[in-house]
């Protein structure tokens, strides 16, 4: 059953707000129904509005605040509310761990009925603004407009927008692919990256430059990609739809000349319907093609080489706890044989090789094998060997028997886990131990029903990458029953 909204909106009264949903809604119960309240936190008594139902699940809103929960927060960002970012600045931070390590527990103890006594305390992020390394900004002449910003009021108005305000560099409202919020300040990135996007949308502005229709396919700014490292080093990208090179050379040489600081300034020209670049070429304005990040590993610094396409965790200092609970659980005593599947831009690959005898990074996609390589060269990790393809189709029994059965296996998918054949390929190659990363709890919980019909969950290890959102990312460590 899908969820239908309301014919006639309900109103309950004094609803007290007992839990929170994995994506951040306030859940209350009502004559034996369970609703779903956006903005509501644990410890909340509202009057609400129920605007949607699923079946006895029914989604609203807060109508009239009665009592704040202790844990309840002035949010720090102009655009909380209306900005799909940043969704729990509302809920006090360290309320946010307690209910990102709950999530983690209650998915392992009712998907995978794994006992989740055990869990270490989550690991808080030591940044909760200005932890990002990477945002990617939109130019949109469809800007999302506020009540305020406009006669006639109601959530957007349809009256023709005073001159220049349609245009909108930032990001896109929750639902609506067209519409673009236009940001003045991010609390995600350094205000360096506030100061680089105002001037680019600025001098736009001022020179009459179009901004991208992103129904019609028709002007020249589409995008804006602002990547930091914790070196202190900083790329810039400009997507563009079109070759204009007076328009192009104007607002690239104008990003130069306010912004010297930049150690990589690129554009693309991208003629395509959708935004993705990794099909494009990219060119250099000025600077290098690349940016360079550092972190401490068990063995020593670790460089990584980022280029404009490279995958890399967005929260570079947590980055780097999160590669050592990964060694800690692993337990290496230099001699293992180790398997990074998933392996990206070969970032944990890198990270361990120092404490072990070898590792084989797998990766569907081609070019962040090529940056895995590169990186192995930056760090002089001769140990390491990098394999391009679709995780099923690589890793079979004739890969394992040309490198090696591992001692060890480090997987880190995507949100939507592993595929089936992958897991069962673990439980063939049956290594000693293996350290699961997860980014997603159920898909985790998921492969793990799976999984402890071999292997027993000795230590569970959430970390916090993103404060202020629902995400959390768990790490694991799997010992096969026949050697515990």
């Amino acid at each position: 059953m899908a969820i239908r909204r309301l014919k006639q909106p309900e109103q309950v009264k004094g609803l007290e707000i007992i839990d929170i949903t994995e994506d951040g809604r306030g859940i209350g119960k009502s004559e034996g129904r369970v609703l779903f309240i956006d903005k509501a936190i644990p410890g909340d008594v509202a009057d609400v509005e129920l605007l949607r139902r699923k079946k006895s699940l029914f989604e609203g809103r807060i109508s009239r605040l009665e009592k704040e929960s202790e844990h309840r927060r002035d949010p720090f960002c102009l655009h909380f509310g209306v900005c799909g970012g940043c969704k729990w600045q509302h809920l006090d931070y360290q309320a946010q761990l307690i209910y990102k390590q709950k999530q983690v527990s209650d998915a392992l103890q009712r998907l995978a009925g794994i006992d989740a006594s055990h869990i270490s305390p989550i690991i808080p992020s030591p940044e909760t603004v200005y932890y990002r390394n990477k945002l990617e900004f939109t130019f949109s002449n469809r800007r999302w407009l506020s009540a305020a910003e406009m006669s006639g009021g109601g959530e957007e108005s349809t009256a023709n927008p005073p001159e220049n305000t349609a245009n909108a560099l930032g990001f896109h409202v929750p639902g609506r692919f067209d519409k673009i919020i236009n940001i003045d300040t991010c609390h995600l990135q350094s205000g360096l990256s506030d100061r680089i996007r105002n001037a680019v949308r600025q001098f736009a502005l001022d020179n009459a430059m179009t901004f991208y229709d992103l129904r019609g396919h028709t002007g020249l700014l589409r995008n804006l990609i602002i990547r930091s490292t914790s070196t202190g080093e900083l790329m810039v990208i400009v997507v563009f739809a079109d070759d204009q090179p007076q328009a192009v050379s104007a607002l690239l040489d104008h990003i130069k000349e306010e912004f010297p600081e930049i150690t990589s300034l690129l554009y693309i020209i991208n003629r395509k319907l959708n935004d993705t670049i990794y099909d494009q070429e990219v060119r250099v304005w000025n600077g290098r093609d690349h940016i360079i990040e550092q972190m401490e590993a068990p063995g020593g610094a670790v460089r990584f080489k980022i280029g404009p396409k490279s995958f890399y965790q967005t929260n570079s200092r947590q980055a780097e706890r999160l590669y050592q609970v990964v060694s800690d659980l692993a337990g290496f005593s230099g001699n293992e044989k180790v398997y990074d599947l998933y392996t990206g831009a070969g970032t944990i690959a890198n990270f361990i090789a120092k404490q072990v005898d070898s590792v084989i990074g797998i990766e569907y996609v081609e070019p962040a094998i090529l940056d895995a390589r590169e990186n192995a060269l930056l760090n002089g990790a001769g140990n390491t060997a990098f394999f391009a393809g679709d995780m099923k189709d690589v890793l079979t029994e004739e890969f394992v028997a040309t490198n090696g059965r591992p001692d060890v296996i480090i997987t880190d998918p995507p949100r939507a886990g592993m595929h089936p054949g992958v897991v069962s390929r673990l439980l063939e190659i049956a290594p000693r131990k293996i350290v699961y990363v997860s980014c997603n709890p159920a898909t985790q919980a998921r492969d793990l029903l799976i999984l402890k019909e071999l292997y027993k969950v000795s230590r569970i290890q959430p970390v916090d990458m993103f404060p202020h959102t629902t995400h959390v990312e768990n790490v694991l460590l799997l010992e096969h029953n026949d050697l515990i």
